[in-house]
């Protein structure tokens, strides 16, 4: 059989392909937002963005009664979103299966928390399978579908963003189709109400019962034999750092599916070793049923319920191995920046002058919080900006409203900014909402969505108008500005803070990664520069300072100019 090298979330689209997957329906969010773009590349799939993680698990969810094996991949913060439908997955149960995706984001790469995905699979009474390499990743995709169909019920399938992002051999297989189901009308099982919903909560515990004796001798959880001295308890890419930290050293028992946990396999392998270590980034999840046993356990007590493990930590942690002094260590911080020609800079410098509030929001424009803009006052979730901003205001007063504002990405405001947007009109609070659309979703790496003109697959997509949108909503105070016209914007800000009504300014320009971004000349400054820095205050990556001088990389600049407007000595100019 043909092997290929694939990517985590490459490996999991390609089980999906073979599993006979016909509906992906799902929203961009690193580390998961391969699986989706991997999976739009086979034309026997439909893929879809939807526009948040909820629309996405009910399109699947309907893809899935209506007889269609589906999929819905998010991130573990995306999860929060889509809660809702998740959990009457679990009651309602499918006809043909449903697979939900989500990866975890240990040491918050690109998250705001490090929250730990198995508690939603032990709440919702949902099975979780959880991969440690690519191959797994394929193969625990197409098993998730089986035993969703088996025991009519969705199944998670949870990643990490190093087996997302890891690369490892997998064996490919051909597709096997699964016709459709045929759909047949079923009230008491489908309609959610309190009388149908009492007796699907029996089944919900039957079936939990029946998944807990499965876990006790499916073929992914296995006891792997080795030095009898210690044995550990992993799964996904904690058993990999386990194995690679011990070896033969210890003997391990390696969860592929980490909820239900059988209770009889962990007291069996328990008793055959004479320490048991639970390794486990995120929560004490194994760790705590493993101790609700009655089984004297290593976990917590020894490592960090913070960020990211390896073996060096293991060895030193559980071993009382010191490191050695040559081993390497952590790559150096390199702090996240806007990229040369961001849009959104200009209008953080813009707010940071004004010496505004800012209710900040999930995206690239996060980033306008740190050094040197130091312009957003708060981020907390998809869509909170606008929500957040009228709740300070009510706080307040109306005279808050006068030096506050929102601000939310184009892609954002379609996912959850909307209905607090709805809710100011509805309230009729004084709040000045931004939207910084720049044409695409940028942050997770440039997927299309409902105002970008094309689909998942690339196809043509009617264009949103925001302006029209917004106007939909009951705000008539719509204002568009150019984020790179400083005194421009900067009026318009000015003149709807004023305003005694709600109003929403569209700072629109194009992201500058865009492939249809039109470069222009790279911008030096010349020997006259007197050293003032304040070019520097948009904290372009493409400036530095030099022996008193600031100097400008040509490489990165991408010719926006927003550092000549700053200048105010005139010594910034286009390179001859």
């Amino acid at each position: 059989m043909e092997k290929q090298i694939l990517l985590g979330n490459a490996a999991v689209a390609r089980g999906l392909y073979e599993a006979g997957c016909r509906v992906v329906s799902s929203y961009p969010g690193t580390p998961s937002t391969e699986i989706s773009e991997v999976v739009a590349e086979y034309p026997e799939v439909y893929a879809e963005w939807a526009p948040n993680e909820k629309v996405a698990v009910e399109t699947a969810l309907g893809a899935a009664v209506g007889g269609a094996r589906a999929f819905s991949a998010m991130k573990h913060v995306g999860l929060n979103v889509a809660a809702d439908p998740v959990f009457i997955t679990s009651y309602t149960g499918i006809s043909a299966g449903l697979v939900i995706g989500v990866a975890d984001d240990p040491g918050m790469h690109s998250s705001q928390n490090e929250q730990d995905s198995r508690h939603y699979a032990r709440a919702a009474k949902i099975p979780m399978l959880e991969p440690s390499d690519s191959q797994e990743c394929k193969d625990f995709a197409k098993l998730a579908f089986d035993l969703s169909e088996k025991y009519d019920t969705s199944v998670f399938l949870r990643l990490s963003t190093r087996v997302s992002h890891s690369q490892s051999v997998v064996t490919i297989e051909p597709r096997v189709e699964h016709e459709i189901v045929e759909y047949q009308k079923n009230a008491p099982k489908y309609v959610m109400m309190p009388g149908y919903a009492k007796a699907r909560h029996i089944v919900v515990e039957k079936r939990l019962e029946e998944l807990t004796e499965l876990a006790g001798n499916i073929g992914i959880n296995k006891i792997i034999p080795g030095s009898n001295r210690l044995g550990v308890i992993a799964a996904g890419i904690s058993y990999q750092y386990a194995r690679e930290a011990f070896g033969d050293e210890a003997s391990y028992l390696k969860l592929g599916m980490v909820w239900p946990i059988n209770p009889e396999l962990v007291k069996k392998f328990a008793a055959s070793v004479d320490r048991v270590v639970v390794v486990e980034e995120g929560e004490a999840f194994i760790e705590g049923i493993v101790r609700a046993l009655g089984i004297e356990v290593t976990g917590k007590d020894v490592l960090p319920y913070c960020g990211e493990y390896n073996p060096i930590m293991l060895r030193e942690l559980i071993a009382g191995e010191k490191a050695d002094a040559d081993a390497p260590t952590a790559a150096p911080a390199r702090p996240p920046l806007m990229c040369p020609g961001c849009p959104h800079r200009g209008i953080f410098y813009t707010l940071s002058k004004m010496k505004l509030t800012v209710s900040g929001d999930i995206g690239c424009y996060t980033l306008g919080a740190t050094p040197p803009l130091q312009a957003i006052d708060t981020t907390y979730c998809m869509g909170a900006s606008i929500s957040s901003l009228h709740g300070m205001i009510k706080a307040r007063g109306n005279d808050f409203a006068k030096k506050a504002v929102a601000v939310i990405g184009d892609s954002t405001f379609m996912h959850s900014g909307m209905t607090g947007l709805l809710n100011i009109v509805y309230n009729n609070t004084p709040a000045t909402v931004i939207i910084l659309d720049n044409s695409i979703t940028g942050m997770t790496g440039h997927q299309e969505n409902p105002a970008t003109g094309k689909n998942l697959k690339g196809e043509p997509a009617p264009i949103l108008d925001l302006e029209t949108l917004v106007k939909a909503l009951g705000v008539k105070r719509v204002r568009v500005c150019d984020p790179f016209d400083l005194k421009g914007s900067e009026a318009v800000i000015r003149e709807e803070l004023n305003a005694e009504e709600p109003s929403v300014v569209i700072a629109r320009r194009p992201c500058a990664l865009l492939k249809s971004f039109q470069r222009g000349p790279a911008f030096e400054i010349s020997d006259k520069c007197v050293g003032c820095k304040l070019c520097m205050r948009c904290g372009c990556p493409a400036i530095s300072f030099v022996n008193g001088k600031a100097k400008i990389d040509a490489s990165l600049c991408v010719g926006c100019g927003l550092c000549a407007k700053l200048c105010p000595t005139g010594n910034i100019v286009e390179a001859k």
